[in-house]
């Protein structure tokens, strides 16, 4: 089902002040671990041209980006997703893999992934081929969510987002990592479906707070090619 997200900046000061109002009346996502919710680490996929970094930085209509996500830096949940976007409009699928197929797809072994029988493989298969796709950045953070069931409409608060450097494993606790967001700023998104609840838009203050089109992907893109420099 298609969802809109809403992006902004905020400060440390501000999102104190939203988390005890949201804390007041939502629960925490699933996957917290604790008060500070959970760790999320993503590798990110691109193709020679960069193509999912030059197409957000030019506000292209249409676009999409592969991931392979983990949770808790565990093996317990493993999900290949594809990000659609037109326009307003954001379309997320997913399909499970395993710790091996992961260190597969690392050593370049992809053949596999016709052989699923899933269209998402059969699509990323695709383009690995045709695109000539590889692995490109490791995206790494702490995810403070908050779920409103009724409506399916989720507030994030995403923290310490961080590029991973020297390696591509997704697995690595000792990931070396370099602080993505500079000054004392943290990412509030806003994801709903066919309406944004006004008590949703009033918890989260969405009228006093300025969009912006924030990309994790393309921010931890950019901090690894200062680094790389």
């Amino acid at each position: 089902m298609l969802r809109h997200e809403l992006k902004y900046y905020i400060h440390p000061h501000e999102y104190v002040g939203l988390r005890s109002r949201l804390r007041a009346l939502l629960p925490l996502d699933r996957h917290s671990v604790s008060d500070e919710g959970y760790h999320i680490r993503s590798l990110y996929f691109d193709d020679a041209r960069e193509s999912a970094l030059y197409d957000k930085l030019n506000g292209y209509f249409q676009r999409k980006k592969y991931r392979i996500r983990i949770y808790n830096v565990s093996d317990r949940i493993i999900r290949l997703e594809r990000k659609s976007k037109w326009n307003e409009y954001v379309l997320k699928e997913s399909a499970a893999l395993t710790r091996g197929q992961v260190y597969r797809l690392l050593e370049g072994d992809i053949d596999w992934l016709a052989d699923e029988g899933q269209r998402l493989l059969a699509d990323f298969y695709r383009d690995l081929k045709e695109g000539a796709m590889k692995p490109s950045v490791i995206v790494d953070y702490i995810r403070e969510a908050y779920v409103d069931e009724p409506t399916n409409t989720r507030i994030t608060f995403d923290k310490q987002l961080a590029a991973g450097l020297h390696s591509f494993d997704l697995f690595d606790p000792n990931l070396a990592t370099w602080e993505a967001i500079q000054g004392p700023r943290m990412i509030m998104e806003v994801k709903f479906h066919r309406f944004l609840p006004g008590t949703i838009r009033s918890l989260a203050q969405v009228s006093a707070h300025q969009r912006s089109t924030i990309s994790k992907y393309v921010l931890c893109k950019e901090r690894q090619k200062v680094y790389g420099r």
